[in-house]
């Protein structure tokens, strides 16, 4: 495929954080075009980049026509191109909800929010592209250290759960980086194709096995995967809303994507430690302990941005635990979840959003009567409700059909009653919340549930009706995207 259109996902938003700082000093008013004008951009070259490689195949390019090893080397196949759409598209819907959020919270500081914002953004994409090992370590921290600013702005413990988030994520960051350094030390080379093709002649298993530990530990960790997820529910649940919109839907499912880049373009799916029953059978219990404990912490929440924090740990554990079935019905279920939930988390948080921009609270007893006061947002949440349940047509039925598929192949029997005890505890946590907003009245806290309807802001509403939306479309669309995109990536086992 001839030009870099890719070049200009990445390039956009980056631009773009520049141009926000230095217009949003000048006037406030700059910021919405601006932020909005280039995040159109990236997602119209990430759409063009997704349609050469349906028509041409993976390709790759040199950064600077410098060759690998030496230079940094870009790869752009049929999963990156799907994730580079993923992140472009969740960015501008949720930038049209953090608009007026960041502008009523962040009335001084809205251009420093949205140049924290792009940044993250162009970071993003520059992980999903890179084919070196140490440049995704420098992308990773990147990405890590604009997320810990964006979390910091928030009030309340926001500074503090940002503090622990940097701990954690230094800690995870050290881990990966000692991998790469084992990895250099072995091979003398950093680009991924290159590491791939020389370990096979490497003889020192050990060394290879305590770099593939290393590295995995560290996105383990950055992807908040049960017990190392003690950073996640306090941050996102202390973020500005407007950054939990962006953070909450895309950190963890782009370090899973990390997470295969690392598995199966680094090592690969015949590689020893990744065969060994052992180890597999030890990393596949562990997503199944973590989704229900996750998922039993969930159950304890009183409030509505807290419980899905820990629906997101939970749902890290599906993916993770259907790579690790090794098999290609897993990993096309683990790969499909990484866009599903995406989106259903998306969703989720606009909803959390929509009803504080009315409400003030998302504690369960305030949510009295919201069916009849917020109709169109309770609509789009008993849409995100069904997909995270995993009721068919919506999107979250598919991939989870086949991770169980994929569990029941691997005869993986704890994994898969933990996707099922998952699955019946997210029902028990929407319907409860279906019942305090639809059935019970708000008159004892404040809120009259025969009063006046009183709606999210279009700003907010419109993004949040187009994700609850694409929950049912990309449901109905399951059978081309896996066919056309994701079969392309999942190997031969």
């Amino acid at each position: 495929m001839s030009g870099n259109l890719h070049m200009f996902v990445m390039a956009a938003p980056l631009v773009g954080a520049l141009t926000v700082n230095l217009a949003g000093r000048a006037s406030r008013k700059a910021v919405l075009p601006l932020v909005l004008g280039f995040l159109t951009l990236s997602l119209v070259a990430a759409l063009g980049t997704m349609a050469g490689v349906l028509e041409h195949g993976a390709f790759t390019y040199t950064v600077g026509n410098w060759q690998p090893p030496f230079g940094i080397e870009l790869r752009i196949d049929h999963l990156s191109s799907l994730m580079l759409v993923l992140v472009s598209a969740v960015a501008l819907i949720a930038s049209f909800a953090s608009l007026q959020s960041v502008a009523k919270d962040l009335a001084d500081r809205q251009h420093h929010f949205f140049t924290l914002y792009l940044i993250l953004v162009a970071g993003l994409h520059g992980l999903i592209l890179t084919a070196d090992a140490f440049n995704l370590y420098v992308l990773l921290e990147i990405t890590s250290i604009t997320t810990y600013g964006l979390i910091a702005m928030g009030r309340g413990r926001a500074p503090l759960s940002s503090f622990n988030y940097i701990i954690m994520g230094s800690i995870g960051a050290c881990f990966y980086l000692l991998g790469v350094g084992y990895l250099y030390i072995l091979t003398g080379t950093l680009n991924m194709a290159d590491i791939a093709a020389r370990l096979p002649q490497v003889n020192g298993t050990v060394a290879v096995a305590t770099a593939f530990a290393f590295m995995l530990v560290g996105l383990w960790i950055k992807m908040a995967f049960f017990p190392l997820h003690g950073w996640l529910p306090r941050a996102y649940n202390d973020a500005p809303i407007g950054a939990g919109v962006l953070v909450a839907p895309l950190m963890t499912k782009v370090t899973i994507y990390l997470m295969l880049r690392v598995m199966f373009s680094v090592f690969s799916p015949q590689y020893e430690f990744f065969q060994h029953p052992d180890v597999q059978n030890l990393v596949v219990w562990g997503a199944a302990l973590g989704i229900i404990c996750a998922s039993a912490l969930a159950l304890g929440q009183r409030d509505l941005r807290r419980m899905l924090t820990y629906i997101i740990v939970a749902e890290v554990g599906y993916m993770v635990g259907g790579v690790w079935l090794a098999n290609g019905t897993g990993l096309t279920g683990a790969v499909l979840h990484i866009v599903n939930d995406a989106l259903m988390t998306l969703c989720l948080f606009l909803v959390a959003a929509a009803i504080i921009s009315r409400n003030g609270s998302l504690a369960f007893d305030r949510l009295q009567g919201l069916y009849r006061r917020m109709p169109w947002t309770m609509a789009g949440f008993t849409l995100g409700a069904f997909a995270m349940i995993g009721v068919p047509p919506t999107c979250g039925f598919f991939s989870k059909w086949y991770l169980i598929l994929g569990g029941i192949e691997a005869r993986q029997w704890p994994y898969v009653v933990a996707l099922v005890f998952s699955s019946l505890v997210n029902a028990v946590l929407f319907f409860r919340i279906i019942e305090i907003a639809y059935f019970r009245g708000g008159k004892g806290h404040g809120h009259d549930d025969h009063g006046p309807v009183t709606e999210a802001p279009a700003m907010i509403l419109a993004p949040l009706l187009v994700s609850a939306a694409a929950l049912v479309l990309v449901g109905l669309a399951t059978g081309p995207l896996v066919s056309n995109l994701i079969a392309q990536f999942v190997p031969v086992f």
